[in-house]
Formats: C-alpha cells, sequence, structure tokens
C-alpha cells in the first residue's frame, strides 16, 4: 500500500490534535520522513492571538515545523479564498522538497480548502460587508433574514434566523450575484483532493470533550488571553480577527459564554467530520498522544509497524 503524499488531521476544539500532530512527527521521523504541519484554522493565521486561538506554542514548534500560523497583522481582513491559495503553495512546496505535510486544523472549511481545489466565491466589494453590518446592528439577525427570504428564499431556508455570519455573507454573495442555489452534492463533501490524502478525525466522548474544554478557556486565561485579547483590540483587531472563539466574551469579561460558545463550536466541528468524506475516526478519550500517532502511521503504512 503506497503511503498518501498527505496526512491530514482534523477534530474539535481541546481534542489534542498538535499534540498528537507532534508525536506523528516523531513517529514518521523514525521511518525516515520530515515531516511539517500546515495548519488549516482560520484564526491562527493572526499574530497576535497564539493564546487565544490555541496556536501551537514554542516548544510544539520546536519539535515540529509549523506553517500558516502566525503571519498577518491583527488589522487585516483575510478570507478562505486567500488561505486557500497560500495553503497550496506551501503543500506543493513541501512535497516538491521530499517533505511531508501533516494539515492540522479545526477549521473545517480551511481543511477542505487546503485539501481540494474549491470554487470559493470572492470577497465582497468595498464597503458592502459594512454596510451590512451596519444593518445587523440598527435591525436584528431576523430583519435580515427576513430581507434575504424575499430576495433568495431557497438560501434563507437553509440558514438559521439568527446565525448573523451566514445571513451577511447570503446578502453580500446576493448583491454581487454570485449566490446560486446549490444543485447536487456539494463539493464540500466529495473525495476528490489535490494530492491523495489520509484525513484523520479526532473525537472523544462529550464529557471528556467538555471537561478539556473547561480546562482548556482556564488555562488560556492563567496564560493571558484576556489582556491579549485587550491589547489586540487596541490594535484595531479587523472583524475578521474578532470572530475568534472568545473574542468578544473575554472582552466583555463573560468566561461562561466563551465556554459556552466553545463547547457549541465544538458540536458544530463533530458534525463537520461526520460529513467528510473518507475520514478514519479515531476516539482520543483517554488514550495518549503517541498511541494515537502510532495507529495513524499504521493506517498510513501498515508495512511499517509489521514485526
Amino acid at each position: 500500500m503506497a503511503r498518501e503524499p498527505v496526512i491530514a488531521l482534523f477534530g474539535p476544539t481541546a481534542v489534542g490534535k498538535t499534540d498528537v500532530a507532534v508525536a506523528l512527527a516523531r513517529s514518521l521521523r523514525a521511518l525516515g520522513e520530515d515531516p511539517v504541519a500546515v495548519s488549516a484554522d482560520a484564526l491562527q493565521v493572526y499574530a497576535g492571538l497564539e493564546i487565544l486561538t490555541g496556536a501551537a506554542g514554542a516548544a510544539q514548534r520546536a519539535e515540529l515545523e509549523h506553517r500558516m500560523i502566525s503571519f498577518l497583522p491583527l488589522d487585516a481582513q483575510f478570507s478562505v479564498g486567500q488561505y486557500a491559495r497560500l495553503a497550496h503553495s506551501e503543500i506543493d512546496a513541501l512535497l516538491a522538497a521530499g517533505r511531508r505535510p501533516i494539515v492540522v486544523g479545526g477549521t473545517g472549511l480551511y481543511l477542505r480548502a487546503a485539501l481540494a481545489d474549491l470554487s470559493l466565491r470572492p470577497p465582497p466589494a468595498e464597503g458592502v460587508r459594512e454596510r451590512w453590518a451596519r444593518a445587523l446592528a440598527d435591525l436584528g439577525p431576523e430583519a435580515l433574514h427576513a430581507e434575504l427570504a424575499a430576495r433568495a428564499p431557497w438560501a434563507a431556508a437553509e440558514i438559521a434566523p439568527r446565525d448573523s455570519h451566514r445571513i451577511l455573507r447570503a446578502l453580500e454573495l446576493h448583491e454581487a450575484g454570485e449566490l446560486e442555489p446549490v444543485r447536487g452534492d456539494s463539493e464540500l463533501w466529495i473525495e476528490t483532493t489535490r494530492h491523495p490524502t489520509l484525513l484523520v478525525g479526532l473525537t472523544a466522548d462529550r464529557d471528556t470533550l467538555y471537561a478539556q474544554i473547561e480546562e482548556r478557556v482556564e488555562a488560556m486565561l492563567a496564560a493571558g488571553a484576556r489582556e491579549e485579547v485587550q491589547r489586540a483590540s487596541r490594535a484595531g483587531a479587523s472583524a475578521t480577527a474578532r470572530k475568534a472563539l472568545g473574542f468578544e466574551e473575554l472582552l466583555a469579561g463573560d468566561v461562561e459564554a466563551m465556554k459556552r460558545r466553545t463547547r457549541n463550536y465544538a458540536r458544530r466541528q463533530l458534525t463537520w467530520m461526520r460529513k467528510l468524506p473518507g475520514v478514519l475516526t479515531l476516539d482520543a478519550t483517554g488514550r495518549p498522544a503517541q498511541e494515537l500517532a502510532d495507529e495513524i502511521v499504521r493506517a498510513w503504512d501498515p508495512l511499517a509497524c509489521a514485526p
């Protein structure tokens, strides 16, 4: 069985993806590989939000080189289309150099954008997003959902009336003439990837995952996440950067809301995982990172672990 050129690791926040990636790198090096992590996270791209976004720390980066993290200033806007172009370039260059990309992420759309050629929609024209954001602040999400329903009822039917982010994006796309009904299977869920890929999804039982989220948030606070967010806000963090889990909640001093939002996000990540085509799902509950890494290696190359 041939070794897939790319290994991808997905899972909900706090499940331990980075630790598993570092352990996997150790196992791959023992096989003569030269691994590099490529982040597939929508917010770890920002320099100055490393604590809040759970980006790999100095010790983890010393063990495994990480690409696509901490390279954007806080005031920059960023889109999945921009990310896709950069991630494709990184992965292609690593493979050309004989290195092994490990794509690591918790943002489902960014993971698929890194692995596949998606027909990504363009960013809105200048001023359009700001205008709809003002309308959202003035009228509320339900009113904008009603506006969307009047313009594109088929799109509104797929979006919850209080899902502000998706409502705004749909209205932006409609205004640009880019909002079209989805016909057939979404390309997000087809198996085609740019390079053959072993896709691994980590999960854990709900009680364990929620306990780990609780511990993670407390560890972030102890490490200075609240102060990091305050500095970022004073530095003019962009609307994109402010989407980081806990950003607005910590500015408001509401830690419980941050924990609640993180649990809700973890549930959405698990929903993404169930839709990912060809994913090898591993239950990480109570299992050390190295044990999980060794199981991934066996799936990637059964002969590598043969006696």
